[in-house]
């Protein structure tokens, strides 16, 4: 139990690590992406220099590099009985998953802020959850027109919404420790919005 869930996590956090957005912008412009904008890797400073459809792409591949790990831990730990009481072989594979992705192996450990793969990860944990968590992300970004403001209240209620779907515990605490993460990984968007000079998705 214990070889395959290093196993687990060690695929987890490559996968993780797969800088989708340096990959596209590299290839497309041949620039680094983190010169660019806040420097981070992800889908919405890629959208500043490749455009919504790429903005799109990446979210959507990024999504996938939380969700599909996270699913095969689950099948693994119910094939193999693995830790399976506990719930924390699929816990354990998100949370590689969001390190690999914010402290790339491939970047010299940078990366992005690790929304969509969370996201991504929640909707492997309890797909209702990670649905609401999209649906409410896409309805505050089109009022707020500030993605920073949007992720981070989006991923500080996942807990909330565990507990109301009756998720394990493991769960829950995944989700408040990981929206900690990402509030954290936000740091320098917090000052920004405290100063009014944060960045719109759109004028």
């Amino acid at each position: 139990m214990i070889l395959l869930t290093v196993v687990c996590v060690i695929i987890a956090y490559i996968i993780g690590s797969f800088p989708t957005g340096y990959v596209l912008v590299k290839a497309i412009k041949g620039t680094d992406i983190r010169e660019i904008g806040s420097g981070s890797t992800g889908a919405t400073n890629v959208k500043r220099v490749l455009g919504t459809p790429a903005y799109i792409f990446v979210m959507f591949i990024d999504a996938l590099k939380g969700l599909l790990p996270v699913l095969a831990a689950k099948y693994i730990e119910t094939k193999y009985l693995v830790f399976v009481d506990f719930n924390i072989l699929p816990v354990f594979t998100a949370i590689a998953v969001i390190i690999g992705h914010s402290k790339s192996i491939f970047l010299n450990f940078t990366g992005g802020k690790s929304v969509a793969s969370g996201v991504g990860t929640i909707l492997g944990l309890c797909f209702p959850v990670g649905l609401i968590t999209i649906v409410i992300w896409v309805v505050m970004t089109y009022f707020t027109k500030i993605v920073s403001i949007s992720s981070m209240t989006v991923v500080l209620l996942t807990p909330v919404w565990m507990i109301v779907f009756k998720q394990p515990a493991s769960y829950t605490l995944y989700c408040l420790l990981g929206a900690l993460y990402i509030v954290y990984l936000h740091r320098d968007n917090i000052k920004r919005l405290l100063l009014g000079s944060e960045n719109q998705i759109r004028n």
